[in-house]
């Protein structure tokens, strides 16, 4: 049997319309692919640490960083310009898009340099935070953070640069191969070690100092949403932790809202937070107590 069901088509269509988008089909309403983004995370880890792919020696290594290097400017170049003229809707011609998106490329490209080396010393962070880590090569070839932290220093300049829709997209798929969940918005220090990784959660204003450390399951969420006299969501306002240099916050713990962590301080497990706490300060939780009792077993 074949199905046709071709008189549900145009209401379907029309849905489109009602939901104000008259604009289908025009320039405004064409997005990055998805798929290409995947493409894109691959060549920024590449280009940023050639070894994953190549170029032992130095005329490999050269040709290797060409290589990528082209493949990033092209990916990029298109879903840049595809970000743009959807949030533009039509206002601007073409040239002025394409020049926005050169200015937007020339600017990451010319940051390269340092965005590298912070995640240089990320994993040196790792390497001498985790006694199980045997040398830098294996923390960048298989540390979820590594691959997590090279992808979010991107688009966090993506993000605070005004590129619209890119570096969520690229953090969100980060999210899913790693398990950590960093909003691009977040703005994180040098020497940033997340050990294990899972289930990490670092919300859109989150501040985060130099040389601090996080284990799974960690939240630096909001505690409220602030509203406006309508009642409606105040977007950019602050309202997710800031933790300054040295903190070390251990598995599952929670901090909520816009709370400072002092410095050196260090959180415990599963500790709930909502209140700033002064530097130099031990949290943790009143030990549980634990009974032991032999096992019970029936013939």
């Amino acid at each position: 049997m074949y199905y046709d069901g071709k008189e549900f088509l145009k209401p379907f269509i029309e849905s489109f319309d009602r939901m104000g988008r008259e604009n289908v089909g025009k320039r405004g309403l064409v997005l990055p692919n998805m798929e290409d983004m995947v493409r894109l995370e691959n060549e920024i880890m590449a280009l940023f640490f050639p070894g994953l792919s190549g170029g032992e020696d130095s005329d490999e290594l050269i040709s290797t960083i060409h290589y990528h290097y082209d493949n990033v400017a092209k990916l990029l170049q298109d879903a840049i310009f595809l970000a743009l003229t959807y949030e533009d809707k039509g206002k601007s011609n073409k040239e002025s898009i394409e020049k926005m998106t050169k200015d937007a490329l020339d600017k990451l490209f010319k940051a390269l340099p340092s965005i590298r080396f912070m995640l240089k010393l990320d994993a040196k962070a790792a390497l001498d935070g985790d006694p199980a880590a045997k040398n830098l090569h294996e923390v960048i070839l298989s540390y979820p953070s590594m691959k997590a932290l090279s992808i979010h220093r991107v688009s966090h300049f993506l993000y605070a640069s005004g590129i619209p829709l890119i570096p969520r997209m690229l953090n969100e798929i980060m999210h899913r191969e790693t398990g950590i969940d960093i909003h691009p918005g977040a703005e994180i220090g040098k020497s940033f070690f997340i050990d294990h990784g899972t289930g990490t959660v670092i919300g859109e204003t989150t501040v985060i100092g130099d040389n601090v450390k996080l284990y799974q399951g960690v939240t630096l969420g909001a505690l409220s949403f602030p509203k406006n006299s309508c009642g409606n969501l105040i977007k950019g306002a602050k309202r997710h932790p800031t933790l300054e240099d040295g903190v070390t916050v251990y598995a599952n713990a929670t901090i909520l809202g816009d709370v400072r962590i002092g410095k050196n301080s260090i959180i415990g497990s599963s500790a709930w937070i909502s209140e700033d706490i002064p530097r130099d300060s031990l949290v943790y939780n009143k030990r549980a107590e634990v009974k032991i009792r032999p096992i019970r077993r029936e013939d």
